[in-house]
Formats: structure tokens, C-alpha cells, sequence
């Protein structure tokens, strides 16, 4: 037992170590610290020097899922709700397009190279949905959570992940031969009325359970009373079946305006620089990088990363025209990356036998390139903004 939690423990370090060591490399090269975290994930997983062989333990994919939630708990503290009220709208629309030109453009291609129809299916589902922990810890460490084409990424991701989430269980039931709609409209329901609810009622009850907490409580009420309800709200987010970040991610709305909210934020920075790195470096382990070898499955996931990153910019880039071109091409970047969602319908499709594992290794790819590629270029889009400017500011100056 001791030497299990010995291994456990060397591993974290190994994690950590090698996650901060890169990015202060990354910071040197004006490379985005998130880039670092990924390709230190390569490094010591089972593809090269195999420091942690296993990205699957339970242990690790547990620290990767918290450190996933505290990184949106923190992206929900910096944004506005009457921010996101104001471009509800734009990010509806952003995030329509974003699911449906890059769902055909996929299944259009697997039809065109003489695939199966469910197969087409499921890589136009794994096109869909987007990561926004990718593009939320750039705009983050860009200090550009602030402006309008974050509110709109990061809004138009909430709204995203319900679609992509129907998507999901449309493909599902036709890998099975028929298609339950009785429970996607519950879903749909639930998933829904669970975004506003939280939004619309949260802040009312936070405003009045907050005074009775700190007289019950010795010291930081506050913070203890936001880690308990983005942990509660990631619960019932994943019960529902919606993404635990999503849940996470309206906890932190829920706070963002509070008095107490510049002094949570602060506390939720340390707890960040230590747990997030968890979850990228995770995600670079995950990544195999032998489908690189295969010239047929490389020249077809060439031209999946292609329409995949071409359907968001075009899709999300059309409901952002408002913005500017400037502007348009920031919130369809900042959709590009696909991250773990491709890869977890990917492995839907796997283990109910409708793909085969080579179109799973083209997906692979596919996610691998959009989420390596968003940080870059991301921060080459955001060089003019601001520090801490405003969405009214941005808006102003697209």
C-alpha cells in the first residue's frame, strides 16, 4: 500500500514538474502555457519516455476531471452575467452554425470516401462540439475573459455542448437501429432548464444563503460556499448528462458579480496553478501518436483536421459577422478545438462497434491538430487587446 501511494505520489510530481518546467520554456518562446502542458503530456506518457505509462488510472483521471472543473469555475468568476445577457443572441447563432456545417462537412466526407452511413455519423458528431477548456485557459492567460468574443466563445460553448450533447444521442440511437426520441426531448429539457435555472435563480440564492454562512463560519465563507456549489452544480451537470465543466462553469457565473467575487478569484488562482495543468497534461498523454505511420489514415485524417477546423470558422466566423472580420475570426478559432469531446465520441462509437479503430485514430489526429493549433494562433488574433478591457470596449473596437 505504501508503495503504491509512493508511485502515486512520484507520478503527480513527474506530472507537475515537467507541466511548470515547459511552460516557463513556453513563456520564454512566447508560447501559450497550455501548448507547454499538452506536449509535457506526450513527453512523459506511454508514447515516449513512459514516465506515466497508464493515462487511464482512475487516480489521474479523477485529479485531470477536477482540474477541468476548476478551470471553468475560475473562466465563470471572470465573465458577467449581464455580459452574456447581452450577446445571448450572437452566441445562439454562433453556436448553430458551429454544429451544423462542420456535422455535414464530416458526414458528407466519410459518405463521399464510401463509408458507412452511421460511421459518417459518428465523425460528423465528433466535429461538433467544442473544448472550450482549450480556448478558455488561453483567452485566460491573454487576460482577455473580459472581452466580447470570450463572452461569446465561452457562451456560445455552454449552448454548443446541449447540441452537441443531442447530436450524441441521435448517433447513439442509431448505432442501435432505431432513435428514442422520447429521451432526447427529455434531455433536451432538462438540460435546458437546468442552464437557466442556474443562471436566474443561482445569484438570488447565493445573495441569500451568503450572509447565513458567514455567521456560522470562521473564516473564508465565501470561498468554501463557491467550491461547494461549482462541485454540486458539476454533479448535476454530469447526472443530466451535460459536461461537469458546463455545471462548473455556471457556478462561477453565479458568483462573477458579488462583492466577494475579486477576493474568490484571487483564492481560485492558486488552486488553479495547481490543478489544471493536470488536465492537459492528461490530454497530451492520451494522444497516440502512431497513426502518424499510416499514409492512408493520415491522408484521411488530413482531410478531417482540415474540414473540422474549416466548419467552425466558417460556421461560428458567419454568426459573429457583427464583430468585424477581426472579431469573426476570433470566435471561430476559438471554437476550433476539440480536445477530449471528439475523443469521448470517438470512443462512444468504438466501444458500440459502429467505427472502426482506424477512423478512431483519424479523430485522434483530428482533435490532436485542433487543440494544438487553437493556442497559437489564438494569441496572434488577441496581440492588439487590451488587458482587462471590457466587452463594451471590444465591441467597439473589433
Amino acid at each position: 500500500m505504501e508503495a503504491q501511494s509512493a508511485r502515486i505520489l512520484l507520478q503527480i510530481f513527474a506530472i507537475f514538474a515537467a507541466a511548470k518546467l515547459l511552460a516557463v520554456v513556453a513563456e520564454r518562446v512566447r508560447v501559450p502555457a497550455v501548448v507547454a502542458e499538452i506536449v509535457a503530456g506526450i513527453m512523459i506518457g506511454p508514447q515516449v519516455l513512459g514516465w506515466v505509462k497508464n493515462p487511464q488510472q482512475d487516480w489521474l483521471v479523477t485529479l485531470a476531471s477536477i482540474g477541468a472543473i476548476v478551470l471553468l469555475f475560475d473562466v465563470g468568476l471572470n465573465q458577467k452575467l449581464s455580459s452574456i445577457m447581452r450577446v445571448g443572441m450572437m452566441a445562439l447563432v454562433v453556436a448553430a452554425l458551429g454544429v451544423v456545417i462542420p456535422f455535414f462537412l464530416g458526414y458528407g466526407l466519410l459518405q463521399l470516401t464510401e463509408h458507412s452511413q452511421t460511421e459518417a455519423i459518428f465523425l460528423g458528431a465528433a466535429m461538433v462540439a467544442t473544448s472550450v477548456g482549450i480556448t478558455a485557459r488561453v483567452l485566460q492567460d491573454l487576460n482577455a475573459l473580459r472581452t466580447v468574443v470570450a463572452t461569446i466563445i465561452l457562451s456560445a460553448a455552454v449552448i454548443d455542448d446541449i447540441l452537441g450533447m443531442l447530436v450524441l444521442a441521435v448517433v447513439s440511437s442509431l448505432s442501435q437501429g432505431r432513435v428514442n426520441y422520447a429521451e432526447i426531448g427529455s434531455v433536451t429539457v432538462v438540460a435546458v432548464a437546468f442552464t437557466i435555472f442556474t443562471v436566474l435563480v443561482g445569484r438570488r440564492v447565493v445573495r441569500r444563503l451568503g450572509p447565513r454562512v458567514v455567521e456560522f463560519a470562521a473564516s473564508n465563507p465565501y470561498f468554501a460556499l463557491g467550491l461547494v456549489i461549482c462541485l454540486g452544480l458539476s454533479v448535476v451537470a454530469e447526472l443530466i448528462r451535460m459536461a461537469a465543466i458546463i455545471g462548473a462553469f455556471l457556478a462561477g457565473l453565479v458568483f462573477s458579480e458579488e462583492e466577494i467575487a475579486p477576493t474568490m478569484r484571487e483564492k481560485m488562482h492558486s488552486v488553479s496553478e495547481f490543478l489544471v495543468p493536470f488536465f492537459f497534461v492528461t490530454m497530451g498523454m492520451h494522444m497516440d501518436l502512431s497513426v502518424f505511420a499510416q499514409t492512408q489514415m493520415l491522408l484521411l485524417a488530413t482531410m478531417v483536421t482540415l474540414l473540422a477546423i474549416l466548419g467552425k470558422l466558417v460556421g461560428c466566423g458567419l454568426g459573429a459577422y457583427r464583430l468585424g472580420w477581426r472579431g469573426a475570426v476570433q470566435v471561430g478559432v476559438g471554437m476550433v478545438p476539440r480536445g477530449e469531446v471528439g475523443l469521448i465520441v470517438a470512443l462512444i462509437g468504438l466501444n458500440l462497434g459502429t467505427i472502426s479503430s482506424g477512423l478512431y485514430a483519424v479523430v485522434i489526429v483530428m482533435s490532436m491538430v485542433t487543440t494544438l493549433l487553437t493556442p497559437p494562433v489564438l494569441k496572434l488574433l488577441f496581440v492588439r487587446v487590451t488587458p482587462g478591457s471590457s466587452p463594451d470596449a471590444d465591441r467597439a473596437n473589433p
